[in-house]
């Protein structure tokens, strides 16, 4: 094992680390905005408890999001130089962008919303967690747009060894960004509304509050129409990667050689004819490009080496996040069902949601694996080596010294985060003050 093994390693641990809070601060803090604007607009106790309790579970995630998160320049600094320097003048416009932009008004907002309660107006007070949300969102935009770039890089050129940004607006408008973004937004909204179902279905299996009910039917009807806007933006992504990865696309399904009406592979053994030449193209005959032809002719093109991605994890990482995604939202679509028509929640229904609560989360780090172990051996597609991207000066030694630090601190973080989550969602949503419930508020038994 050698240094770039290693800062291989302690990037991909401390960022997918980092992904385990950011789809619940995308998703969770549209939730609380939507609860607010339901008791600003209908003055229900209720709205009030759940925009304050989740509201606290949300800040929790949002502080170590942005801890963890800062950890991420430093790794671009120590151990990636060759990258940096590489990428800078690209990536500076959009990552700007997100740190001056998104995450100002995000976290500027926040601070507004969080010591705004009696002191600003309401509608105001309102206006603030709505802009955190908005900004939370156009952050993962301008991150995502970097990201796409590195997978399908437009909108440069290469002088002197460095990539220049010459259309700012190409990098932006990225295809694989515009089909990205929304795959990924709409997976944080099912990590959020998986959370939110998981905390309601507790409180559920232990009191008749019919705050619960509406909670978690509120988070099923976002987990739907989330898992809607994934299946499109996932069925664009595919074709892309016929287009853009074709590597990638083949490492997924196993493909070893071009295949005409190339057929999708359940598991290894099972596989249904066609399907894959049609979801990557729309055609059942089209032909399929197989990772050993994709070798072949790389090496034409760029000279010997290894241009292939480790095989069983693309492979087996597509088929988690296929499988934990599909079995979030199918809870989610079953779930609506059974509960229409003001019918209460089942209790084995709502300990399968209790139960349910990792899968939405390791969807998503599956689909991370999936897209950045896909691109390898490649950190810039065409252009930049993974090998030739590391830091020349940074020994294996040093790189050990700092992923076992990261590792005993995020560890760390991790206890408190769960020790935090676990005494809030126990404790329960606070009664409001007095001032904060309208005299003609309504019953929690007529609320729904």
């Amino acid at each position: 094992m050698d240094a770039l093994d290693l800062a291989r390693w302690q990037f991909g641990v401390t960022t997918v680390y980092h992904f385990l809070f950011v789809p619940l601060t995308i998703g969770l803090g549209v939730f609380v905005a939507g609860l607010q604007t339901a008791w600003h607009r209908t003055g229900k106790e209720h709205y009030l408890r759940l925009t304050k309790f989740f509201g606290k579970l949300f800040l929790i995630n949002f502080a170590m999001g942005v801890v963890t998160g800062i950890v991420q320049e430093f790794q671009f600094g120590m151990n990636w130089s060759e990258y940096s320097t590489f990428v800078g003048d690209v990536f500076g416009a959009p990552l700007a962008m997100e740190a001056l932009l998104a995450f100002f008004m995000e976290s500027t907002f926040l601070g507004l919303w969080i010591f705004g309660w009696d002191r600003l107006p309401k509608r105001v007070h309102l206006a603030c967690i709505w802009a955190a949300a908005i900004g939370s969102n156009l952050s993962a935009y301008f991150i995502l747009a970097a990201n796409a770039w590195m997978k399908h890089p437009v909108g440069y050129e290469v002088v002197d060894g460095r990539a220049r940004m010459t259309d700012l607006w190409a990098v932006l408008t990225n295809s694989t960004a515009l089909a990205q973004v929304p795959h990924v937004i709409g997976a944080a909204f099912i990590v959020a509304g998986g959370f939110v179902l998981a905390v309601s279905c507790w409180w559920l299996l232990r009191t008749r509050d019919g705050m619960w009910r509406g909670a978690a039917r509120a988070a099923l009807v976002m987990t739907a129409v989330a898992g809607l806007v994934v299946a499109g933006s996932g069925d664009l992504s595919g074709k892309l990667a016929y287009e853009q990865q074709p590597m990638k696309l083949a490492s997924a399904e196993g493909l070893e050689r071009d295949t005409a009406g190339a057929g999708f592979t359940l598991v290894p053994g099972i596989e249904i004819p066609k399907v894959l030449s049609f979801l990557s193209t729309g055609d059942l005959d089209a032909t399929v490009q197989g990772t050993e032809d994709i070798q072949r002719r790389l090496e034409e093109r760029f000279g010997p080496g290894d241009y292939r991605p480790d095989q069983s994890v693309v492979f087996w990482s597509y088929r988690v996040m296929l499988a934990f995604g599909l079995s979030t939202v199918g809870l989610s679509v079953l779930g609506l069902w059974l509960t229409r028509r003001r019918r209460p929640m089942p209790r084995l229904l709502a300990r399968l949601f209790v139960l349910a609560l990792p899968l939405p989360l390791l969807a998503v780090i599956a689909g991370w694996l999936l897209s950045e172990v896909g691109r390898q051996p490649w950190t810039v597609a065409g252009e930049l080596l993974t090998a030739a991207s590391v830091s020349p000066g940074v020994s294996l030694t040093e790189v050990a010294l700092s992923l076992t630090l990261f590792t005993l601190l995020y560890g760390g973080l991790a206890v408190a985060e769960a020790v935090l989550l676990v005494r809030h969602v126990r404790k329960g949503p606070e009664e409001p003050a007095p001032a904060e419930v309208p005299a003609e508020r309504l019953e929690p038994s007529l609320m729904y």
